[in-house]
């Protein structure tokens, strides 16, 4: 059984617990850095980047989660696990993993306000369209040649892969669809 972390600082934490049970994986929560060391692959949730960000650093959680990634296991960042995950944000000299070769634009869908779900095409997903939650969802600008694209709304990039990290620009975890999970837990 794989073991499935969550990062616990802030977020969507027991939304993502509860898609990570229902695979069928063993989900755990993740507050402090010696938490990593048994797990197959790690959720950074959504929630607010910059208060994740510095939160991470207090705890120690930066540099391990980066080398917990280095180390060939897998992350899946949605939302402001996206933005974390990046290579750069756009107009913005917030230090990032850089996890994966991508420019991300935060909050790049509008505000609050504008949040809102849509059925999206997921290449290599079969059956119905996934139900995509948005909510004051980035997108991804640009990808390095090692990316893969993996869904598109409006021609920006809601979802992507690199290797072992998986990111998403919208909310899985809020939906009874575990189809997401299921593809990164394949890619550990």
């Amino acid at each position: 059984m794989k073991k499935i972390g969550v990062l616990a600082l802030q977020g969507a934490v027991s939304e993502h617990l509860d898609a990570i049970s229902r695979t069928g994986a063993l989900a755990v929560t993740v507050k402090h850095p010696d938490q990593l060391a048994d797990l197959d692959g790690l959720i950074l949730p959504g929630g607010e980047s910059t208060t994740m960000r510095r939160l991470m650093k207090k705890y120690d959680l930066f540099e391990t989660i980066q080398a917990f990634a280095k180390s060939g296991k897998g992350i899946f960042g949605t939302c402001a696990g996206l933005v974390l995950t990046a290579r750069e944000i756009d107009g913005s000299d917030d230090e990032t993993l850089n996890l994966i070769d991508t420019v991300v634009m935060r909050n790049g869908f509008g505000r609050q306000k504008d949040s809102f779900e849509a059925a999206i095409e997921i290449k290599g997903m079969v059956g119905e369209p996934f139900p995509a939650v948005f909510i004051r969802a980035p997108y991804i600008a640009s990808v390095g040649e090692q990316v893969n694209v993996l869904a598109t709304i409006d021609n920006k990039c809601i979802a992507a892969q690199q290797g072992k990290i998986l990111v998403t620009a919208f909310h899985p975890e809020l939906t009874g669809d575990t189809r997401l999970m299921e593809l990164f837990l394949a890619s550990l």
